[in-house]
């Protein structure tokens, strides 16, 4: 165990301080080695776990460290729902195919939905600037996207007549000053935002099927922290902590029904930095919460 510790923090480029250190964590990673072992050797759930860049870190501590969404701190709008009387959805849909997803990055997750209206009505796919709303949106209660509410995002690039890209202001990864000359080369605009009805699958559906959806999920589970591969159908509950896009839907072979999920944490996480999250499931809520908040941006 101790000689897979050691390949773990060379394939990821971790350095302990003090040897007191690296055994804590050394005793972390064993936990974790043997949940995960557990898990998948047991073969009850149609998904896979596996060690990943979060393998030294409690299920608390990860949950601090990534999960941050503060939830209900945003305004909501009484607008309509616009995707209200679609009829007909294709059965299945994934916007990579269609050029409207930029590659995953391990950093916030505000900008997705807002990168994905802005292919579908310019034709051009841009990753748009987190740094910036990190930087510049600081009169709302959104940290940027680590732990921001998607609608604040949505009303400061609407309030800012637009974003820039990420090659003109990249991430940092830490709250900087805002740069006003780099923010003010705006790439892609968006002029309003609608919620998604809450607590229906069915409504969310019409709406991924028509574009790429921001979606908040319960993520503070050790499952999805080490999710691997398969139709994810943790044990989740609705505490939603995360901010993700939803990017289309679909269904095995064999009939299960998902979500196809675009997450923030790099591509060594997940399916090359997706979830397919179980759809259609009892709880109106659905799984994780994710029909229970969710919005998107329209030009």
């Amino acid at each position: 165990m101790a000689q897979r510790h050691e390949q773990w923090m060379n394939q990821h480029g971790i350095v302990y301080e003090t040897a007191a250190e690296k055994q804590t964590r050394f005793n972390i990673f064993k936990n974790n080695v043997e949940y995960i072992e557990s898990f998948n050797s047991a073969g009850t759930k149609p998904y896979k776990l596996a060690l990943n860049q979060f393998a030294d870190q409690t299920v608390e501590e990860f949950k601090s460290s990534r999960n941050g969404l503060l939830h209900g701190a945003a305004a909501t709008t009484t607008k309509p729902f616009k995707y209200e009387n679609v009829k007909d959805v294709p059965a299945t849909m994934d916007w990579r195919t269609k050029g409207a997803v930029t590659p995953v990055k391990d950093q916030g997750q505000c900008v997705g939905a807002t990168e994905g209206i802005n292919q579908l009505s310019t034709g051009k796919l841009v990753s748009l600037s987190e740094q910036e709303l990190v930087d510049c949106d600081t009169k709302s209660v959104d940290q940027g996207c680590n732990g921001g509410e998607m609608e604040n995002a949505f009303e400061f690039i609407i309030g800012n007549h637009g974003i820039t890209s990420e090659a003109n202001y990249p991430y940092q990864g830490t709250d900087g000053t805002c740069n006003s000359q780099k923010e003010s080369s705006h790439i892609a605009r968006i002029t309003g935002y609608q919620k998604v009805p809450a607590n229906s699958e069915e409504a969310l559906l019409k709406a991924v099927a028509n574009q790429p959806i921001s979606v908040s999920v319960d993520a503070g589970d050790g499952s999805f922290m080490f999710y691997s591969s398969g139709v994810f159908s943790g044990d989740c509950g609705t505490n939603l902590d995360h901010g993700v896009t939803a990017v289309g839907y679909g269904q095995t072979s064999n009939g299960t029904k998902y979500w196809l999920v675009k997450n923030s944490w790099g591509t060594t996480w997940g399916e090359k930095g997706y979830i397919r999250m179980l759809r259609d499931i009892e709880a109106k809520e659905g799984l994780c919460g994710i029909a229970m908040d969710s919005s998107f941006p329209t030009v």
